[in-house]
């Protein structure tokens, strides 16, 4: 497969939806959980199966001195489980709430309770950037230190493009942005990094191999030559994360979408765009 000979409709490609992804991450913006804007979650299982409209006059009449005209209410995998994801309530409100629920709708079953406060959310978004940060610096200095710099370089530059488009994907779906999310990324970062560090090591043994070869033959064949180990990896992990988007429910959905999305990027990241990347810029250095 000619990898090489598609390198400039594979860079518009990529230059396109990571401009599209920046584009949808402000607007309509990234839907930031209650982890990142602090509030509260509670995921319920009733007797029988609800409407949003139900839950939003239960929570009206159970609250009516606390103002929660800004509650999301969800539907989830069942119908008679849902979410809402409302303004910090105190213990007692969640009582409140909670018996108002049962009284309703019977065999009130918590699912999942979450309150957070706007400080720790601050806080949050702090440590996940820190961490997305401080993972890409270090491998940018290990991949430099055992390779060399413009390795080093195409390979954070195709992290990059991997995490802008996962972003992208959520700020267009809708899909919420959260701790698990954040977790999720810095298991696409390992994954991508994987496949495209087994790329450039291919490359560097062939140019120690085959120094009077043409660059843009030994990218093509390097590429060809770890083609088959890149798809059965990305195949073998694909399989065990659709089980997860599948089966696992609305409370790892979000995380699990993520995977799938950044191994499907990562895997086309460290065939089409780093090899391909790092020929250009040694022909641009030529």
């Amino acid at each position: 497969m000619n990898f090489v000979r598609y390198r400039k409709p594979v860079f518009i490609l990529s230059a396109v939806m990571v401009a599209l992804s920046i584009i949808f991450m402000f607007v309509p913006g990234l839907n930031l959980g209650v982890d990142f804007t602090g509030g509260t979650i509670l995921e319920r299982r009733t007797g029988q199966n609800v409407t949003t409209d139900q839950v939003r006059r239960v929570l009206d009449e159970a609250t009516p001195d606390v103002n929660l005209s800004g509650a999301v209410v969800q539907i989830l995998d069942e119908s008679n489980e849902f979410m809402v994801r409302t303004r910090e309530l105190s213990n007692a409100d969640i009582i409140r709430i909670d018996r108002a629920f049962d009284a309703e709708f019977g065999s009130l079953a918590e699912l999942r309770t979450d309150v957070v406060g706007p400080v720790i959310g601050q806080e949050l978004v702090r440590n996940a950037l820190i961490a997305i940060v401080v993972s890409a610096l270090g491998i940018l200095a290990y991949v430099s230190w055992r390779f060399e710099f413009r390795f080093a370089t195409v390979a954070v530059v195709c992290l990059l493009h991997d995490v802008l488009i996962v972003l992208g994907f959520f700020a267009l779906t809708g899909r919420e942005v959260n701790s698990p999310f954040v977790a999720s990324v810095l298991t696409v970062l390992g994954y991508s990094i994987n496949n495209t560090i087994v790329v450039f090591d291919r490359i560097r043994e062939n140019m120690r191999m085959k120094k009077r070869e043409n660059y843009e033959v030994l990218v093509n064949n390097s590429l060809n030559q770890t083609l088959t180990r890149s798809v059965n990896t990305s195949i073998t992990t694909l399989l065990v994360v659709v089980m997860l988007v599948i089966f696992g429910g609305s409370a790892i959905g979000d995380f699990a979408m993520a995977l799938l999305i950044g191994i499907l990027l990562g895997t086309y990241s460290s065939l089409f765009v780093a090899g391909p990347l790092w020929l250009t810029w040694m022909e641009w250095r030529r």
